[in-house]
């Protein structure tokens, strides 16, 4: 499929899983209602089509395209299928530093774990580029990101340990099993200009990972900076992770199923295939939020454990299918 046809393909679905977002949910509306909400955005129809659901859908939305475009960038500068933002350390070491904020007292101050899930991710994001710019090989990078979850998880596991509250606790648990819920405009639209941003720097690295499916030599002796462009595309993923913490707290699987989905209609190229895996990431955490919402249950499914749930075993599908490709 042409990349075009394939980014137009994705936005339809993508409007049209956002209108069902905003249209349906655990509360059910008549017919007069929804004329009501349409008419009177102040009237309580209004309120709960416009106040909740459709910044919740929007929420959802980016979360979901930051963590497809991360796990497309990350899958072809490491040249791995399997990598996603979780494998470099982001996702740890925001969680842990919004963990650390709800310990001490902050979740009540306006935007103070979100800004320290911020603070995690770019001095994650930091501490990958300055490696980066040391060292070439993609297994180094690897194994130093692996260091970095593995520490700043377990630094988690220890301020869950030493939390001196139970409400605390639930709290930092809440956060780290991943939510849109609640999430306001101003949250929803907090996120957008690091997300640009993020975009911006994974078009400037396109050409580099491009030229990296040839291999390290021949990305070398190719005239391309590609030292810049490993940093660009790192502090790229970096961003669109920490933009996805900050947002909806952890969570995952979504950074390595959607490159997936879209990867054949790609054509296997890491270049062409940011936008579709952001389009395919929003689409896919838009209806999983969708579905968390309508599943009747008395208390409502947290976004991380529903995408796991159903992800883990689609992608293992996937993960079968193309190992049955490779042998043959």
């Amino acid at each position: 499929m042409r990349k075009g046809w394939l980014n137009l393909v994705l936005a339809a679905g993508l409007v049209l899983g956002f209108g069902l977002a905003v249209a349906f949910g655990e509360a059910g509306l008549a017919p007069d209602q929804y004329r009501q909400a349409v008419v009177d955005w102040t009237s309580a129809p209004g309120e709960i089509l416009w106040q909740v659901r459709a910044p919740r859908a929007l929420a959802a939305a980016l979360t979901g395209g930051a963590l497809g475009l991360a796990g497309a960038i990350l899958q072809g500068l490491l040249r791995n299928p399997l990598a996603d933002p979780g494998v470099l350390g982001v996702s740890a070491t925001a969680g842990f530093m919004a963990s650390l904020s709800i310990v001490f007292g902050l979740a009540l101050t306006p935007g103070a774990v979100e800004g320290a899930a911020w603070l995690g991710a770019l001095a994650c994001g930091g501490a990958l580029a300055a490696f980066t710019a040391r060292v070439r090989e993609p297994e180094a990078l690897i194994l130093f990101g692996v260091a970095l979850s593995s520490f700043f998880g377990a630094a988690t596991a220890l301020v869950f340990n030493l939390s001196p509250s139970p409400i605390a606790t639930a709290e930092m648990l809440g956060w780290l099993m991943g939510s849109v819920e609640a999430r306001s405009w101003a949250d929803a639209l907090w996120a957008a200009p690091p997300l640009a941003l993020a975009v911006f720097l994974a078009v400037r690295a396109a050409p580099g990972l491009k030229m990296l499916t040839l291999g390290e030599e021949a990305a070398a002796a190719s005239g391309l900076a590609m030292g810049r462009l490993k940093m660009a595309a790192v502090l790229g993923a970096s961003l669109a992770a920490g933009a996805a913490v900050a947002l909806a707290g952890v969570i995952g699987f979504v950074g390595l199923a959607a490159p997936h989905m879209v990867r054949r209609a790609a054509r296997e190229d890491p270049a062409r295939l940011l936008i579709p895996s952001a389009l395919a990431g929003a689409l896919m955490l838009v209806l999983a939020d969708l579905t968390a919402r309508l599943i009747p249950t008395d208390q409502e499914l947290k976004l991380g454990v529903l995408t796991a749930l159903v992800g883990a075993p689609l992608f293992a599908l996937i993960a079968w299918k193309a190992a049955r490709s490779w042998r043959t």
